[in-house]
This record gives structure tokens, C-alpha cells and sequence, in this order.
């Protein structure tokens, strides 16, 4: 398959070069970036320049110029939409990093990312990429939006419990840890090593766009709360729901290995994950308790932002959609230290 990146000189998007390196049935032809265009992609990404030593990237348009069968979009909430319709026309499949095509109605878009959404009409065609609870759904799919990394931890550690009516549905609360590559390439004043380091801090308070997403998701209302940590890549999320009947610790985590027992991806834990496990790697690990005492369950949840919280997860997804093993490409390994 001739493929083309878009957003390729971003971490999501050269990570996502990165898998395809290793893909047995990917093959770059275009990689975009707007502020690099005309450089080697290895001048500006230097750990992909012995897997693309020619590569040179080239601006948006080129896309539109080459023969493609699939492009993989990592750009800026917002931009995949001057995009996509014009590739789907072409009969070119596109897998959608960012959040353009994930939320289904059209008038989320104005509240939580503050614009109108320009083709809506294709947030019906397009298919939510979390394999695990929509791998049916994805099989043949033109449009897939891949999901956010929260979303993605949340739904994986929370969803087993929803489905199965044994937690209620709203009150639910979601903290999250978060490492700096989260948020892009993209110069801020928090992302400064000098604030950064040695330190901890939450953001995105009761507005994190990830909240409709995984409400949408679950079937649920919940608070979310992500924290910023002084790591490069990682994510950690500890979630409460309340229960609606009596169930154990040991039942919980039963529940989680029964739900999960044909996902190669996903690693239940008898002991709470560590953001470190899954580094590298696609993997979510998955926990959970019962405190009997006050009534909570506690779902806990780690996966690599960039690997299953981004990235990976494309490809995942894509290799289902193509009915390829899911596997293909994908590091079932951590690393460690």
C-alpha cells in the first residue's frame, strides 16, 4: 500500500512513520509538514533518518498529487477537514489522528473546540478506531477517526463496568497523567523544562475537549481532570465510578480478563499499571478495585500517548479495516528500563 502522512514532522505523525518503517505492507511516498517542506525528514526528525534517508517532506498539497491508497492525518485539531472530503472523493483511505471526524454531533465541535465543522455530513460515515469495542464496525471503513489518548485509556479501563451495568453512569470521575509529548510539538510557557521539570500540574479544568469523547463513548457523564507530569511520553489514568451492586475486587479484575481475553493489546494486572509499562510499545495495561467500604470501584489504565493513544492505534485500526492482523507492525513489548 503507497501511503502519505500528513503532519509527518509532529511526534503523533513521526511516530506514525516510525511504525510504518517496520510495516511489512505500508509504504511512505509522501510525508507533510509545513514548516519543514523541501528539507529531508531526517533533518528535522533525526531518529527516522536511517529509515528514510530520502525522504524529503513536502507541503500539504502533495497529498492531493500522488497516488495514494491510505493517509494517515496528524495535524492540528481542525485541518483535517480541508482535507478529507477531497481525499475520499479520490477513493483514498484516511485514517484521522486528530479529533475532526471523532464526535458525532456537529454541534460539540462549536462548544469544546470553537468552530463550526465544515463537512459534517461525514461524521456519520466515519468510524470511531478503538479496535477493542468497535472492531466489527471497522472492517471495510473509508473514514476512520482515531481516538484520543485519554479516551482511549478511559474507555479501555471504564468500559467493561458501564457495559456491564455495574457502575452508574454519571458521577463518574477520571484523573489522568499525562507526559509532555501530549501536547505536541508546540512551544507553551508550561512545557518550559525550567516549569516543567520536578513538577506537576493540572490543566484543561472542567473544558479538556477529551471530556465529550469519552462521554460519547461510554454512554456516560463523567469530571475529567489531566495533570501535565515531567516525563516525554506516558500516560497514567485512575478512574471512579460508584457501584451498583455488590461485586469484589477479584470479580472486577475477572470481568476486565473475560472482556479482554482475545485482545493481544490489552494487559489486564492484578497490581496497579505503571506509566512506564507500556513505553514503546501499544499496549494498554488495565486494573481495577473494588473499595467495599465507601462503594467505589477504582479502573485504572496505561498506555503510551503516542503509541496506543495515538499512532499505534492508527495502524491497529488500519490493519483491521484492510482485514489484516491487527498486530502487523506493532511492538507487543514494552521498554524497559
Amino acid at each position: 500500500m503507497q501511503i502519505g502522512v500528513m503532519g509527518a514532522t509532529g511526534y503523533a505523525g513521526s511516530e506514525v512513520l516510525r511504525l510504518c518503517s517496520s510495516h511489512p505492507d505500508l509504504k511512505v511516498l509522501v510525508a507533510t509538514g509545513a514548516s519543514s517542506a523541501g528539507r529531508r525528514l531526517g533533518e528535522h526528525v533525526p531518529s527516522l533518518a536511517g529509515a528514510y534517508p530520502d525522504l524529503v517532506v513536502s507541503d500539504s498539497s502533495a497529498v492531493l498529487e500522488a497516488a495514494l491508497d491510505v493517509v494517515f492525518l496528524a495535524l492540528p485539531h481542525g485541518e483535517s477537514q480541508s482535507f478529507v472530503p477531497e481525499l475520499l472523493r479520490r477513493g483514498t483511505q484516511v485514517v484521522d489522528l486528530g479529533a475532526d471526524y471523532r464526535l458525532k454531533n456537529p454541534e460539540d465541535y462549536p462548544t469544546w473546540y470553537g468552530h463550526s465543522h465544515t463537512s459534517s455530513e461525514l461524521l456519520t460515515q466515519s468510524v470511531y478506531g478503538l479496535v477493542e469495542r468497535h472492531r466489527d464496525g471497522l472492517q471495510g471503513a473509508r473514514l476512520i477517526a482515531v481516538p484520543g489518548c485519554f479516551p482511549t485509556a478511559g474507555a479501555l479501563a471504564l468500559g467493561p463496568f458501564i457495559d456491564a451495568g455495574l457502575i452508574e453512569r454519571s458521577g463518574i470521575v477520571v484523573n489522568a497523567l499525562s507526559g509532555a509529548s501530549g501536547a505536541g510539538r508546540a512551544t507553551a510557557d508550561r512545557l518550559q523544562f525550567s516549569r516543567l521539570v520536578g513538577n506537576a500540574e493540572a490543566y484543561g479544568l472542567l473544558t479538556h475537549r477529551h471530556t465529550p469523547e469519552m462521554q460519547q463513548e461510554l454512554g456516560a457523564t463523567l469530571l475529567f481532570t489531566p495533570h501535565l507530569v515531567p516525563v516525554a511520553r506516558g500516560m497514567l489514568v485512575t478512574a471512579y465510578g460508584r457501584i451498583t451492586s455488590s461485586i469484589s475486587s477479584d470479580e472486577a479484575l475477572a470481568l476486565l480478563r473475560s472482556t479482554y481475553a482475545r485482545d493481544p493489546f490489552v494487559v489486564v494486572t492484578d497490581e496497579p499499571p505503571t506509566l512506564k509499562d507500556p513505553l514503546g510499545s501499544n499496549l494498554c495495561f488495565v486494573s481495577a478495585r473494588v473499595d467495599e467500604r465507601t462503594g467505589w470501584l477504582i479502573a485504572m489504565s496505561s498506555i503510551d500517548n503516542l503509541g496506543k493513544g495515538a499512532a499505534g492505534q492508527a495502524i491497529q485500526a488500519w490493519n483491521v479495516s484492510t482485514g489484516r492482523d491487527e498486530t502487523l507492525g506493532l511492538s507487543l513489548a514494552g521498554v524497559n528500563p
